[in-house]
């Protein structure tokens, strides 16, 4: 099975290129970007050294049909999807928070609450919760983007204080993080799932704040199966996921969360198409459409760079 781990482009208008942990950027003439979804995947702040077939393709379409299915609640970046792994959108300039909201106690949150922490970004929360509890309304508990290691946890009134984004702006925010979080939760429910927490990323343009980046994917988000949650969480059972969590549980197996001294375990051929195979089961479930695999065969970068010169041509006129 064929995997994008690499890009290298040279499209008309380039100006720049960033290579991030999953995605590779391009910057067209300071007006555009070219978001290159790779088949790369990261756990733990770290590349893992093996692609998974069709990660790329799954992130990209699902993100960009939230983006469509929310776009009359706030405006946002995406101008096209000429291929498969690419989005094309606007530029903007992004705000140095990521925007996260919750509407059950797990994860990080959960672990921080057991070790007697009631407080979580500000927002105050109540004793006597259970993991995997709803909370009484969604949270919004943003972090800081840091340019190296971890996001930091942050509260909105230090956002506002220390001026990483003005009130006007983090308002703005807000307000479109609860009505996007609510659109996702109720487009999860049609498909028996819980969306239970998710990232939102903004930036502004021309004075306007735009959502930028995925929306509701699997690596962005945490979802729940419906079926069962009920049963398990009064039985105080682990819940049935949908998202990356599965492969930080695999490293964790085999000792590697990241931390000096470990060595990244070896990922096989067989355990690769494994991801991929959970990949694409995420993909049908979220979406309820099948996933066209017709984009494996022939030269994936080389089907890239036609889609994507040719969009780019018919935009410039």
């Amino acid at each position: 099975m064929k995997a994008l781990t690499k890009t290298d482009f040279r499209f008309d208008g380039q100006k720049s290129v960033y290579h991030g942990k999953v995605r590779d950027v391009y910057n067209i003439n300071d007006d555009l970007m070219v978001m290159v979804a790779t088949d790369r995947i990261s756990a733990f702040d770290v590349v893992l050294p093996k692609g998974i077939p069709f990660k790329g393709q799954v992130l990209n379409q699902i993100a960009a049909k939230f983006l469509d299915a929310t776009s009359d609640i706030c405006p946002n970046w995406k101008l096209a999807t000429p291929d498969p792994m690419v989005t094309v959108g606007l530029k903007c300039e992004g705000f140095r928070v990521e925007m996260i909201i919750r509407s059950i106690l797990t994860g990080s949150a959960w672990r921080s609450y057991s070790e007697g922490c009631r407080e979580l970004c500000g927002v105050k929360l109540p004793d006597g919760m259970k993991e995997n509890q709803y909370f009484p309304e969604p949270i919004v508990t943003p972090t800081t983007k840091a340019d190296e290691g971890h996001d930091m946890n942050i509260s909105k009134e230090e956002i506002i204080s220390q001026g990483i984004v003005s009130k006007e702006d983090y308002e703005v925010m807000e307000d479109y993080t609860k009505k996007l979080f609510k659109r996702g939760q109720e487009i999860a429910k049609k498909q028996g799932l819980i969306l239970v927490d998710t990232k939102y990323e903004f930036g502004k343009r021309d004075g306007k704040v735009y959502l930028i980046d995925e929306i509701h994917t699997p690596d962005s988000s945490r979802y729940f199966y419906a079926d069962g949650y009920e049963r398990k969480f009064n039985a105080g059972e682990p819940q049935k996921q949908l998202s990356k969590e599965f492969v930080r549980q695999w490293l964790i197996e085999h000792n590697f969360m990241n931390e000096p001294g470990q060595t990244m375990p070896e990922i096989t051929d067989e355990y690769a198409e494994s991801v991929s195979q959970r990949y694409i089961e995420l993909y049908e479930h979220i979406t309820g459409e099948k996933l066209d695999k017709t984009t494996e065969s022939g030269d994936i970068a080389a089907r890239i760079e036609k889609n994507v010169s040719e969009y780019l041509k018919i935009a410039k006129h």
